[in-house]
């Protein structure tokens, strides 16, 4: 699991510090969002091409693991 959250980053200087797909202004609450409104994996990756299945997948740990008041260090 920790390999998919290395996948996720935050710097003040992007997206305001939200937490975000590294490499990319994906912000992980698009994602979350977008499946949450009934958007599929594949609609996800389709939406935003430079994305990958892991990608999808870390974005649901982090909000997994940020529901369960859990501190969660980024890179």
């Amino acid at each position: 699991m920790e390999d998919l959250l290395e996948r996720i980053r935050s710097s003040p200087q992007i997206l305001r510090g939200r937490p975000r797909i590294k490499g990319t202004r994906i912000a992980v609450h698009m994602i979350l969002e977008a499946m949450a409104s009934g958007m599929s994996v594949e609609d996800v990756l389709l939406q935003w091409p430079e994305l990958s299945v892991q990608d999808v997948r870390a974005a649901l740990l982090y909000g997994a693991l940020a529901t369960n008041y859990e501190w969660i260090p980024l890179g």
